[in-house]
């Protein structure tokens, strides 16, 4: 960490190791985008009155930052979802360094949920603040940092085209492997958009289920419209009632 001694990142042995380990297997801009995640969670986490150690965990939060993408490594590439993939590369490598299995298991959740935001923002502040932080270091916007402190973060960590690398590291991975970035997933809409690959619709998949329940059923045109209010827009930047809650 003495590259980052002026940044409040964790010092505990395993939290090194794990900086290290992600280090050694991540592209530079994939890992600068990691360390960030940990910066930019942590200050999300203060602008809601969350203090580390007090109401989370500070190393679990930086190890789930630090790892949250291993999925995207040539270590983690498996034949699950990147976030999947990462989340179990870094359960084993945890386990093997001593982490307690229900440690393991918070980290492994900040992982494999970090693509979900309304759920990740359920859960405890170690998984909220992973999602939260990844957010905001590729433009989800939030409170605004006290003056020169994102300065100061990219100065130490530059961003390396990280949104472009991110892109690039999912979508390869999905063009290799197809079943990595299935229909309606985050992996699925980054290929669709650079391929412009054509999803079913909801009826061709349910076509296909051989369960036959449109066989039958009126056309959308002849049911009335529904009276239902439209629903209103998500914001995607945490707010008060995300990982306070937790």
């Amino acid at each position: 960490m003495d590259d980052y001694r002026d940044l409040p990142f964790p010092r505990t042995g395993l939290a090194v190791d794990a900086m290290r380990f992600a280090r050694s297997i991540t592209e530079p801009a994939i890992f600068n985008h990691s360390m960030r995640t940990y910066l930019y969670g942590r200050f999300l986490g203060e602008a809601q009155g969350l203090l580390p150690d007090r109401d989370y965990d500070d190393e679990l939060l930086f190890l789930g930052c630090v790892l949250h993408d291993a999925g995207l490594s040539d270590r983690g590439n498996g034949d699950q979802r990147f976030e999947l993939d990462g989340a179990d590369l870094a359960a084993t490598w945890l386990t093997e360094h001593g982490l307690a299995p229900e440690k393991v298991e918070i980290v492994w959740d900040a992982i494999a949920l970090h693509l979900c935001f309304e759920i990740a923002m359920r859960k405890r502040p170690e998984v909220a603040l992973v999602t939260a932080g990844a957010g905001y270091d590729l433009g989800a916007g939030g409170p605004e940092p006290p003056a020169g402190y994102a300065d100061h973060v990219h100065a130490a960590l530059p961003r390396l085209h990280a949104a472009a690398a991110l892109h690039d590291a999912i979508v390869d991975q999905a063009l290799a492997k197809p079943h990595k970035a299935p229909p309606y997933t985050v992996p699925g809409e980054l290929v669709r958009q650079t391929t412009g690959q054509v999803w079913p619709t909801w009826r061709e998949l349910m076509e296909e289920s051989g369960w036959n329940d449109y066989d039958g059923y009126p056309d959308a045109r002849d049911r009335p419209a529904s009276s239902g209010r439209s629903a209103s827009r998500i914001s995607a930047s945490p707010n008060s009632n995300s990982a306070a809650k937790s």
